[in-house]
């Protein structure tokens, strides 16, 4: 499917009202059913979330970068496992992990970059 396939299909997803939304808008407005979430903002940048059971399947676009992207997730108990691609060939893998009120994430990239991020009620993201 091709992109300008796939933004029309996104777009007859949405409400009316989104075709109105003023450009440059920094809230994006969704759409949602019992297992699919769509938005976009006033930027053109959308992205979609799927579930399945314990999986999640994200797919997106980003204006900035103007690159197609897609994660799948997968949750076993507290942990959830991702792996993602984008369309200029980045791919990347994680994990998250839930301890009382923190997630752990531990994300690796094909461009070499790792990232750790702790995320509290309380504290915030670090």
């Amino acid at each position: 499917m091709n992109v300008s396939r796939a933004v029309v299909l996104l777009l007859f997803s949405m409400p009316t009202s989104l075709l109105a939304m003023p450009q440059g808008s920094a809230l994006a407005l969704c759409t949602r059913s019992a297992t699919l979430l769509a938005c976009q903002d006033g930027k053109g940048n959308y992205y979609s979330v799927r579930t399945e059971g314990t999986t999640f399947y994200l797919r997106g676009y980003d204006v900035n970068s103007r690159r197609l992207w897609a994660q799948t997730n997968n949750r076993f108990g507290t942990f959830t496992f991702f792996t993602g691609v984008a369309t200029d060939g980045e791919a990347w893998m994680g994990y998250s992990r839930r301890v009382g009120w923190t997630t752990l994430n531990r994300v690796s990239s094909s461009t070499g970059q790792r990232y750790n991020l702790h995320c509290s009620l309380i504290g915030g993201c670090r």
